[in-house]
């Protein structure tokens, strides 16, 4: 009886352990863990402005930045430039463990239609918006027209 008990407990044991494990690879794991660091706005010379900065990724889990927010302007959009050349896209990839750089002459934020235009000193407040993450709230700084920090 004892023999039998024991394994019955150790059969159960590791159906729960099994069953857990099943559950949580099925729920697409941990949730990224994602900082936001490296936030400017260059002053706007017109009624639309660049937006960067660099999220990472602290987690085992990709996600993606979908769409940015603004009470600035009611047309914010994410652009990838290649070939000397911007196009808005839908999504920017943000890797597992990774970074996502949003720089000058690089993929950007765009702000079009500015409601009003902010000086250098003030901040722009957006919201991140991502496929899995909850919204991060950003203040960028408004810096000079020509700010262009030093990556890495």
């Amino acid at each position: 009886m004892n023999r039998r008990t024991t394994t019955l407990s150790a059969t159960v044991a590791l159906a729960a352990a099994l069953a857990l494990t099943g559950c949580s690879s099925a729920s697409g794991g941990d949730k990224p863990e994602l900082k936001v660091s490296g936030a400017f706005m260059p002053q706007p010379v017109m009624d639309m402005a660049g937006g960067f900065l660099t999220i990472t990724n602290g987690s085992g889990t990709a996600d993606k930045l979908t769409s940015v927010t603004s009470p600035l302007s009611d047309d914010v959009t994410i652009h990838e430039t290649k070939n000397q050349k911007m196009q808005e896209v839908k999504s920017f990839d943000i890797p597992a463990n990774g970074t996502l750089s949003l720089e000058r002459g690089g993929n950007h934020i765009m702000f079009m239609e500015l409601k009003k235009k902010p000086k250098q000193g003030e901040k722009v407040s957006i919201e991140l918006h991502f496929e899995k993450s909850d919204p991060i709230k950003v203040d960028l700084p408004v810096e000079a027209a020509n700010h262009n920090p030093r990556q890495h």
